[in-house]
């Protein structure tokens, strides 16, 4: 869990810097498993968001706004009763555990002063949120944990709190040189990352892989054969160094995603991953949750979509595949006509009910025997027809056959853009769009249920080259054909990726050539929304929009062009953030 309990030192450190003393002005239980709480600060507002989310607990301050349900939950109403107007005085955290003990000055029904006390257990299936009185009794809690539960540590009103079991481990905060080095001697896992694990409370799994790095070089590392003193000088270094000031650092894929985030650089996944310290343990949260969020959320919404559109593109996959067999046979014809001579040439030879022919096959250099099948419900004359026959439908069938895989092609290919955009798409406006693209194409049935969207719900995405030129990108096919037909004009530029699927990429020419900065930085565009995003040295095609023409009855967003030049560029995601 990357959210260990260090990094939420870091994160109840900048609470106390920012909400010591604030008051509390609102309170709202968004869902299930989240609180947020509005706190009026010296230097204004902020919401304190707690997560009990079992995969994904956290407590951060936060600048996301959360939708609220109409009907507030009991648990919302029991924080608004007891909270409401109260100030924040004291922000705990037990040594080495995941736990933010946020006490409270509050007022009564009968306006005396009292004390509560907001536990935020941030412990994987064990996550909860109390709310305990002066003398520690629980008031309530987010998930009530019964007898039947738990025989250890029920969770119900009325019941005093219990601390969970403390952690029995160093705290590598107050180790030494000589402590990492009495840890290494110790009996123990022979790869560092497990005994650093094993040894030390506090740090997660990434951490200590990180710690590994710093003292071996490897994640694996394993103790054996090794210099326990220079490990342990490394590791005292290592852990001071990040201890002693916390910062937050948060680690992005190569598509600009967040994968990991921690108190450390995160260097173990290697030079394709971008690794940079945040503003805050806050915004960093906020970014790495909101996006990944975000993604999932637009994800299972377009789950249905997807599958229907996978399920087409496969079923097309299969179809061409078989085509493709029956292409080939179609191509290997001509011994058919061969063998219709041959019978011809033998006609005289064959008798009644034969079955074979045997003859002498003169288009061989040779003359060697050919053994040639033949019907016995045909005649001989028949026979030799039938072969002419078979030989016409195969030549008949090529032709048909390549057309339709031609046709297959254009739409196995347009499928693949879908899916392409499904993985894109960042609202439900643009989810609706692609939905009802492939009603339109028949692709899916229209959701008469379903508020019709208009066509122009979304327009295609600006950015702004360092040159100061814009760059319009299109979120799906019908912006793309909408940018590229209606929009643009002769002169301007159309970048899209090289036989691949990918938006369409407009730069506006109406005074002279953009610089090859503002070239690049479209093409780099092109390559991000593209299939290819994942991709280095990826090729791109460069041409005035009057060389890109639309064939009659294409499928949406698909053109041809001429008269192109290519530039190899590397998708950027960051060059999005920076020229939006």
């Amino acid at each position: 869990m990357a959210f260990d309990a260090t990094y939420l030192t870091g994160v109840l450190n900048e609470l106390r810097e920012t909400a010591l003393g604030a008051r509390v002005e609102k309170i709202h239980q968004p869902s299930r498993d989240t609180v947020v709480i509005l706190l009026r600060c010296t230097g204004g507002r902020q919401r304190l968001l707690i997560a009990a989310n079992p995969t994904a607990p956290r407590i951060y301050l936060t600048n996301a706004n959360p939708e609220n349900p109409d009907q507030p939950p009991m648990f919302c109403m029991l924080l608004r009763k007891h909270l409401s107007g109260g100030k924040l005085i004291a922000v705990e955290q037990p040594p080495m555990e995941r736990i933010a003990r946020l006490t409270f000055e509050c007022t009564d029904e009968m306006g005396d002063l009292v004390k509560r006390t907001l536990v935020a257990e941030l412990m994987g299936r064990t996550t909860n949120v109390y709310l305990l009185s002066a003398d520690g009794r629980i008031l309530d809690c987010l998930r009530r944990v019964g007898l039947d539960d738990s025989a250890k540590r029920q969770a119900l009103p009325g019941l005093y709190y219990q601390d969970p079991e403390p952690v029995l481990k160093r705290n590598p905060a107050q180790m030494e040189e000589q402590d990492f080095y009495a840890l290494l001697n110790e009996a123990g896992p022979d790869q560092l990352t497990d005994r650093l694990m094993d040894g030390l409370g506090g740090l997660s799994p990434l951490v200590c892989r990180e710690a590994a790095l710093y003292a071996l070089g490897n994640v694996d590392g394993r103790l054996e054969n090794q210099d326990l003193a220079q490990i342990a000088k490394k590791l005292a270094a290592y852990f001071a160094s990040h201890l002693r000031t916390l910062k937050p650092y948060l680690l992005e894929q190569p598509d600009g995603t967040p994968k990991a985030y921690a108190f450390v650089p995160i260097m173990q996944y290697g030079p394709g991953y971008t690794c940079r310290e945040a503003e805050s343990f806050g915004t960093l949260l906020d970014r790495y949750h909101t996006l990944r969020d975000r993604r999932d959320t637009m994800r299972q919404k377009a789950q249905s979509v997807r599958k229907t559109v996978q399920n087409l593109r496969d079923r097309i996959r299969r179809k061409m595949a078989l085509q493709e067999k029956e292409l080939s046979t179609a191509q290997d014809r001509e011994h058919l006509r061969q063998m219709g001579d041959i019978v011809t040439a033998n006609l005289h030879t064959i008798t009644k009910g034969q079955t074979v022919l045997v003859a002498e096959n003169f288009y061989d250099p040779e003359m060697k025997p050919i053994s040639i099948p033949l019907s016995v419900l045909l005649s001989p004359q028949q026979n030799a027809a039938k072969y002419y026959k078979d030989y016409a439908k195969a030549k008949t069938a090529e032709k048909e056959l390549t057309h339709q895989l031609a046709l297959g092609a254009e739409e196995f290919q347009y499928l693949e853009s879908v899916l392409e955009e499904l993985e894109r798409a960042e609202s439900e406006a643009e989810l609706e769009e692609i939905r009802q693209e492939l009603a339109a194409g028949g692709y899916v049935r229209q959701d008469h249920g379903r508020k019709r969207m208009k066509q122009s719900g979304t327009k295609p995405m600006r950015f702004v080259s360092t040159d100061g030129y814009p760059i319009f990108v299109g979120r799906n096919n019908r912006q793309n054909d909408e940018l590229t037909t209606k929009l643009a004009q002769k002169n301007d530029l159309w970048f899209h990726v090289q036989k691949q699927s990918g938006s369409h990429v407009i730069v506006p020419c109406t005074g002279p050539q953009p610089p090859d900065e503002t070239i690049t930085q479209a093409a780099q565009l092109a390559a991000w929304f593209s299939q290819a995003r994942q991709s280095q040295n990826v090729a791109v095609d460069v041409t005035p929009v009057r060389y890109v023409k639309k064939p009659g009855g294409a499928k949406p967003g698909m053109v041809v062009y001429t008269t192109y030049r290519t530039v190899f560029v590397t998708p950027d995601g960051t060059l999005t953030e920076k020229l939006k």
